[in-house]
């Protein structure tokens, strides 16, 4: 169970960042293949390396387990732009949140 999620989840959060499992693996430090094995199921990251793949994707190991979250790492970076926000402008944004939700 927790395997298949942990290759459907690299390859999810990959895409989103449209990146290929070549330039992944490369830009963490491992062959070229490293992802694609992940992907399909063939071997699994170390604990060192699943916290390289979190920095890489720009998400915290716990937004990488929260599935409910399709986008972890620009959920935190909105979260991070109304943090900037007073709270009149948090209060317009959540009004145009909740009209784009109906």
């Amino acid at each position: 169970m927790y395997e298949k999620f942990l290759s459907e989840r690299i390859a999810k959060l990959r895409a989103i960042k449209k990146v290929s499992a070549r330039d992944m693996s490369l830009s963490i430090g491992q062959n070229e293949n490293y992802i694609n094995h992940i992907e399909n199921g063939k071997s699994f990251p170390s604990m060192q390396v699943f916290f390289y793949i979190c920095e890489y994707l720009k998400i915290s190991p716990k937004e990488f387990f929260d599935d409910g979250a399709e986008n972890p790492a620009l959920i935190k970076e909105v979260v991070e732009d109304l943090n900037t926000l007073d709270e009149k402008q948090i209060t317009n944004i959540h009004e145009i949140i909740k009209g784009l939700k109906k």
